[in-house]
């Protein structure tokens, strides 16, 4: 029998936790994944992660500002007289290019740390994550529509939970605590229709 395609299992598996066989390596028993770190330790660990931040390159945390970097720089590539007009974009590309964008370095090794995180526990796998009602395709819509919609409120708000709510809300700003406030009650409504999604 062929291994399925990537589109196959992600999307039309039968099982709730959709797997794509790793041809490069022979996936570890299940039982034997190192567990979660304790989410208490964790928020002490993130808060360490910010005060070095501070302290060893004069920024805080953040993730939005490093897409509209990237978009800055792919529309400076396309249409430059555009870019160049544009203050938004101006601004993005007076930084100096993407390798010298904290935000953009800091993102890529969060992903590069992602990735090795979960390699090292045991749990690195091609999988969806989604409750037994729902199909992996509901499951990816719902998760792409959910990071569109926050990604237009972090421009809107002019910073992420992480900009705004871990950086700003170190800073003691009060617009940053009045968006930690609101981001967790509109969670915690958004919870109760969108719970479905995990049964």
């Amino acid at each position: 029998m062929n291994a399925p395609s990537l589109s196959e299992a992600v999307l039309h598996g039968p099982a709730a936790r959709v797997r794509v066989p790793r041809p490069w390596s022979a996936p570890r028993n299940r039982e034997a994944a190192v567990p979660y770190a304790d989410p208490y330790l964790a928020g002490v660990g993130i808060g360490l992660v910010l005060l070095a931040a501070y302290v060893l390159v004069g920024r805080g945390l953040g993730a939005s500002g490093a897409f509209s970097s990237v978009v800055a720089a792919a529309l400076n590539v396309a249409a430059p007289a555009h870019a160049a007009a544009n203050d938004v974009h101006a601004a993005y590309l007076a930084r100096g290019g993407l390798l010298r964008d904290w935000l953009v370095l800091e993102v890529a090794g969060i992903t590069i740390g992602g990735f090795a995180s979960a390699w090292l526990a045991g749990r690195f796998a091609f999988t969806v994550e989604r409750g037994p009602s729902i199909t992996a395709r509901t499951r990816l819509l719902a998760a792409f529509g959910g990071g569109t919609l926050m990604g237009v409120g972090a421009k809107l708000a002019r910073g992420c939970t992480s900009g705004q709510a871990l950086t700003g809300g170190a800073l003691l700003s009060v617009g940053s605590w009045i968006f930690i406030a609101t981001t967790f009650a509109a969670a915690y409504l958004a919870a109760v229709p969108l719970r479905r999604l995990w049964r």
